[in-house]
């Protein structure tokens, strides 16, 4: 760009159009503030990343009226979750009984989810997605964050904001930038993702959790189901080095689909690796800037919870930032407020996913091959059934369910 970057003025900046960043734009650009969100790539078509939509969010999808339109997408319901134990199957979740509208887990590719909300949010003048900007830098005076630096195909744009959110996921860029200091909690484990078909046979539950280690998720896609298989933290290279036909056998052992289902696998191209880890940051926030979503705090896959976390982030952040934001009053402490408002819900849900995993994580040095029993959570599930409500309750709602309170904004 000739003459130097490009200039933006808006009254929020958002880097990243993942649940959190489109949610939350969406949100202010509802309540009558100008938004622009910027996404590093050119589309929303990723593989394997969390779809899962709970009852919770669909809640808040059916409070801004846009629930209909949702449920019109391709998508399968699933109002129990199931797992394999002992050769019974075990319901391990039961949505039921939740006070909500949607009383199932809905899966939906993501891509669909946020080209939905992209759509929705497109229809307010006052909203501005920027595909292909990658953000690299803060725009800082006096110690307070004023905007972002990002990079387009055309060149450089300058985009300056009275509040820049990081919604840029778990490897946030904007995190890195505004040094905001990382408490990480590890996981003993990563999760390989493979795509298998569907035939007719195959079990009917739209998810599931399989074998004797309870290393197996099966996700129904349809006409396709996506599969989880888990390994020790770090040990890819180990499974490949054992070669393909080695991975094949060891997933047939754990999965109930037919062993000649695996032979879909046809190289590694088709073996997908999802490093785990559990994180969160000490402080959201500095003066101009706070992080939401998997930025602020990266979650184990277990419950797929993720994207339903980052969407309850939006939503308490809107509720609180709406009336500062537009009547250009913001402060630290409102900043403080949201953090506040989403730190338990974040600290409750990772330290039961810590303590879901624990068992695994004593036995880290065992051959991740041999047979084990299923955590003790699920075992007491499947002693007590009543508790799948329970478990119900926790993963299709959480611990502290957001509702939309930032009006729309009429002129």
């Amino acid at each position: 760009m000739a003459g130097g970057p490009a200039r933006i003025k808006t009254g929020c900046a958002i880097a990243g159009a993942g649940p959190a960043g489109l949610m939350l734009g969406f949100l202010l650009a509802r309540a009558g503030i100008d938004v622009v969100v910027a996404e590093r790539h050119g589309d929303f078509l990723r593989d394997f990343r969390g779809d899962t939509v709970h009852p919770s969010t669909l809640e808040v999808m059916h409070e801004l009226g846009l629930l209909d339109g949702l449920l019109a997408l391709p998508h399968t319901e699933a109002p129990t979750l199931h797992a394999m134990m002992g050769g019974a199957n075990v319901t391990i979740a039961d949505f039921s009984r939740l006070p909500t509208r949607c009383r199932f887990i809905a899966f939906m590719p993501q891509w669909e989810f946020l080209n939905y909300i992209a759509a929705q949010a497109a229809a307010f003048p006052n909203f501005r997605l920027l595909m292909n900007t990658e953000v690299e830098a803060l725009c800082e005076a006096g110690g307070t964050v004023t905007g972002v630096c990002a990079r387009t195909s055309e060149g450089t744009v300058e985009i300056s904001a009275p509040l820049v959110i990081g919604a840029d996921g778990r490897n946030s860029r904007i995190r890195e930038r505004a040094g905001l200091e990382v408490e990480s909690f590890g996981s003993p484990s990563d999760v390989l993702w493979i795509r298998l078909s569907r035939q007719p046979g195959d079990p009917v539950e739209t998810m599931g959790h399989a074998g004797p280690r309870q290393g197996f998720v099966m996700i129904d896609r349809g006409d396709y189901w996506q599969c989880g298989y888990v390994v020790r933290k770090g040990s890819f290279a180990d499974v490949r080095a054992r070669g393909l036909d080695a991975f094949r056998q060891e997933v047939a052992s754990v999965s109930p689909l037919p062993a000649d289902r695996l032979d879909e696998i046809t190289s590694w191209d088709d073996v997908h690796l999802l490093s785990v880890r559990i994180d969160r940051l000490k402080r959201w926030w500095r003066p101009g800037l706070i992080c939401i979503g998997d930025a602020a705090h990266a979650m184990s896959p277990i419950g797929g919870v993720g994207v339903n976390l980052a969407i309850q982030d939006a939503v308490a952040a809107a509720n609180i930032l709406t009336r500062p934001l537009r009547e250009a009053t913001l402060t630290n402490d409102d900043l403080a407020a949201v953090e506040a408002r989403r730190r338990f819900p974040t600290r409750a849900t990772q330290t039961l996913q810590l303590m879901m995993r624990r068992d695994k994580r004593r036995r880290e040095g065992d051959d991740s091959r041999r047979s084990r029993p299923p955590p003790a959570f699920m075992r007491g599930i499947a002693r007590w059934p009543v508790l799948a409500h329970l478990a119900g309750r926790l993963i299709g709602l959480g611990f502290r369910p957001e509702h939309v309170r930032a009006s729309r904004y009429t002129a």
